[in-house]
């Protein structure tokens, strides 16, 4: 019933006019004749819950029925999502604040949330740490935060216009490790790490992604302008080309030319053990996708996600080779020990 109620939805919200140039611009490239791949667009909605940008980014006009059946498209991202995490505990993670009370252990740097009393303990924050983030309560893919220099700056006049814009969280700025500078020095190259929670309370890491910035741009967001490369699981190391919104493939990071394949994550093993604890602090929600900055000298966690984008934890590297990530979430949600 719940896959019937999306379908609809998805019918009534979608935008006809990109759905029809996204089947002309396949029928051109795949010199196949447009209504043809309407028709296999509407079949792949059908039964693998998948929307015209699924079609296109993971290139299921190549794929056959039992390769489409593995790819986590959005309606069954959707569809984990809600069988494994309950709404009622989502604002642990919707709400910065209530995140980083939960979590402090794992965050490793100073943070503190302006509550339009506490100017003193700002001014405090401030004199200890020129440099901080600031981000808004509420908001998520890197919207509104902001990296602030307090030199020069009138504190008190900071602290109300934070305040009155609603952001109220401030973190000290987190230092990543020396290797992943050598991505891209200018962002916070950040790892996404997903986990699931077993039926048996068992945690495994099920994928991980390292989010790289690009153009000198202080944020490593995908929808940002980031690129982001697939992690092996086993080794640490980048295992894939980087990709981005535009489907474009790179082999060799666009602004430094660091070559990604084979670049290995600093203190991988302690991100994963770290997360892997983290994942049952609220385990009611079983699956969440981790954003960890790996530090000087041990892994700092930025952020946690109820919601996961799914084109992030099975983004596209090379479109002849989608690899779906569905039996890997099955064997997560079902392991023993």
């Amino acid at each position: 019933m719940k896959k019937i109620k999306y379908l609809f939805k998805r019918i009534k919200n979608m935008n006809y006019k990109n759905f029809f140039k996204t089947a002309a611009k396949i029928s051109k490239k795949e010199h196949k004749l447009k209504i043809l791949i309407i028709l296999d667009m509407i079949r792949c909605g059908i039964l693998h819950q998948a929307g015209y940008v699924d079609y296109e980014f993971y290139s299921m006009y190549k794929l056959s029925h039992k390769e489409r059946k593995l790819v986590m498209t959005r309606g069954r991202n959707n569809h984990y999502v809600s069988k494994l995490n309950p709404r009622e505990y989502w604002h642990y993670f919707d709400n910065k604040n209530e995140f980083n009370q939960k979590f402090s252990k794992y965050l490793n740097r100073d943070w503190m949330f302006i509550d339009g009393n506490n100017f003193d303990k700002f001014e405090e924050f401030v004199s200890k740490h020129s440099t901080f983030i600031v981000k808004p309560n509420d908001l998520s893919c890197g919207k509104g935060v902001r990296k602030i220099n307090s030199k020069d700056v009138d504190i008190k006049k900071l602290y109300n216009e934070l305040y009155k814009s609603k952001t109220t969280l401030i973190e000290e700025v987190a230092i990543q490790h020396d290797d992943m500078n050598k991505l891209h020095p200018d962002s916070v190259n950040t790892i996404r790490i997903v986990t699931i929670v077993s039926d048996y309370g068992i945690p495994s890491v099920v994928a991980a992604v390292v989010r790289i910035g690009t153009n000198h741009n202080v944020i490593d967001n995908f929808n940002s302008g980031g690129i982001t490369a697939m992690i092996d699981l086993e080794t640490g190391k980048i295992c894939s080309n980087a990709t981005n919104t535009k489907r474009e493939i790179f082999e060799k990071h666009p602004t430094t030319n660091v070559k990604l394949i084979g670049f290995q994550i600093p203190m991988f093993e302690e991100i994963k053990k770290m997360v892997k604890e983290a994942a049952l602090v609220v385990s009611d929600v079983r699956l969440i996708g981790w954003d960890v900055c790996v530090g000087k000298d041990k892994p700092c966690l930025i952020e946690a996600n109820q919601f996961p984008a799914h084109d992030l934890y099975q983004p596209l590297f090379d479109e002849n080779n989608v690899k779906g990530v569905i039996p890997i979430f099955e064997k997560a949600i079902s392991r023993k020990e």
